[in-house]
């Protein structure tokens, strides 16, 4: 391993026009060694600050580097031990802060929407939404290898490649054709909940009627998250806002070693219910008394056993039942001082609302919670985490049964036969939480893109009340922690190995 990162710095320092001694190169290897898993980007940060420093001469020794590496290390050090650090371990993004992307399929880029957005879009605003989702899958698609027409393939008959096909273009055509688009019949199909406004890429032939008859159809090709993050420019698609090298690498040492964090997230907490707080209870007692406590708990919506509507007349008594809740955490010091607690609303719980995103949970409900608890985090549904590198995505809804009873013919069992296999693939394809129906579940035209999972995130967490399930897919980590109310399940993640241990009363 040594060796091929010998031969890396030696090949990135003859790019940049250094020569290099043999004791500049063990000085080299010996810092970068410091970073595992992240070499190649300890090897950019320090040949960039090399670029800036006024060098005798080109051929690079032990005196040259010596003190530049002295200096990130330095660096390194002064960061790790300030408290006030500008990028805390978790940070939280709410929905409505997530900046919008849209992209030119002209100048084949992606651009940021400035000024701001309308809850209550115009008409055109709809169109926009399906136009964005389109597009956004489309530029990914024409990466893909499958979809790239070979540079010197002149035998057509014989390439692999599916190129995709413009609806115009076909007139006349014959022979088989690749075209994407947004499905509204039934087909045959492949893996995944293929619901009406789901976008495919569907193989077929152009009969003489003019008709597209479809032979089969899937969705579109998974792009590498690291693959959609070099084509994006430096663009924050997540709101966290982007970090210089310098940051990613020191936050990436520091989440590898982070081994001991750990994100307890348990979904349908009813706080009416006395059976449920008092189970509540004795998970926060269990965790209170362990070795290192928790760094995050997740609770997830609902909050009430009953829909809060205009017919629920007890929000005063919910308000008190919040109370409550911070009661139980402050009486658990440990837990109080060092775990923070992120509130995230479930579909029915109060708002203005039952449209996506949600917003968070109103002041007047967790006020009195907020007093006894200081550090907790009431965000709105979908909401998104960082830590450290890492990418979360939580997002409460019923999600596995609307799709199944949205599906327009049963999913393909070719490949798997579970329904939760089935709905991650069908989110991650298609880039996007909820890709239902509008007149199913409505989504607000204009913070549709708040819902996008693109570049998809590391870890997407789904609050269903159907069973437990974990799924790692194409190196997502996805899963469903349960319902606490119905069978007493809940989650504890460990962000750093990505591994979700499923628990229960």
């Amino acid at each position: 391993m040594s060796g091929q990162i010998r031969k890396k710095i030696e090949r990135k320092l003859k790019i940049r026009g250094y020569g290099l001694k043999m004791d500049g190169l063990e000085e080299i290897l010996s810092f970068v060694n410091r970073f595992q898993d992240a070499e190649d980007e300890a090897m950019d940060l320090l040949l960039d600050h090399l670029d800036h420093q006024s060098l005798k001469s080109s051929i690079i020794d032990k005196e040259a580097v010596h003190p530049v590496i002295s200096l990130l290390l330095e660096a390194e050090a002064a960061e790790e031990e300030s408290p006030s650090s500008s990028h805390s371990s978790i940070r939280v993004v709410d929905a409505f802060l997530v900046p919008k992307f849209r992209y030119d399929p002209i100048k084949k880029h992606f651009f940021q929407h400035t000024g701001s957005l309308p809850i209550h879009g115009e008409a055109s605003a709809k169109a926009a939404l399906y136009r964005d989702r389109f597009l956004l899958l489309s530029q990914r698609v024409s990466r893909d290898h499958h979809f790239i027409k070979p540079a010197f393939d002149t035998d057509a008959e014989n390439s692999q490649s599916c190129q995709l096909s413009t609806i115009q273009s076909l007139v006349g055509q014959r022979g088989k054709r690749w075209v994407m688009g947004v499905i509204s019949h039934q087909y045959k199909i492949t893996t995944g909940f293929f619901t009406e406004n789901t976008i495919i890429v569907a193989e077929g032939e152009m009969l003489s009627e003019g008709i597209f008859q479809v032979i089969t159809c899937g969705f579109p090709p998974l792009e590498n998250r690291d693959k959609s993050l070099k084509v994006l420019a430096g663009h924050d698609f997540f709101g966290c806002g982007t970090l210089t090298k310098e940051e990613t690498l020191r936050l990436a040492d520091l989440e590898k070693r982070a081994v001991n964090d750990m994100f307890v997230i348990l979904s349908d907490i009813y706080l009416d219910n006395e059976q449920v707080m008092e189970k509540l209870e004795i998970v926060l007692d269990g965790f209170e008394n362990v070795e290192i406590v928790p760094s995050l708990f997740v609770f997830m919506g609902d909050f009430c056993s009953h829909p809060c509507n205009l017919s629920f007349h007890s929000f005063s008594s919910l308000r008190l039942q919040f109370g409550k809740l911070g009661q139980m955490i402050a009486a658990r010091p440990r837990l109080k001082e060092q775990s923070k607690f992120l509130f995230v609303p479930g579909p029915n719980d109060p708002g203005p609302s039952t449209v996506l995103p949600r917003c968070a949970l109103p002041k007047y409900l967790t006020e009195e919670l907020q007093k006894h608890v200081p550090n907790a985090i009431f965000s709105s549904n979908p909401c998104r985490v960082k830590f450290y590198t890492q990418e979360i995505v939580f997002f409460r809804q019923d999600l596995l049964y609307r799709m199944r009873r949205s599906c327009l013919i049963p999913p393909s069992t070719e490949e798997t036969d579970d329904p939760f296999e089935h709905l991650v693939a069908t989110i991650t394809h298609q880039s996007h939480l909820c890709p239902l129906p509008l007149f199913v579940q409505p989504i607000i035209w204009n913070y549709d893109h708040c819902l996008h999972l693109y570049p998809t995130p590391h870890t997407i967490v789904l609050g269903d009340k159907s069973e437990q399930k974990a799924f790692k897919y194409t190196g997502i980590t996805c899963f469903n922690p349960g319902s606490f109310s119905d069978d007493s399940t809940f989650v504890a993640y460990r962000p750093c190995s990505q591994e979700v241990e499923f628990s229960a009363l």
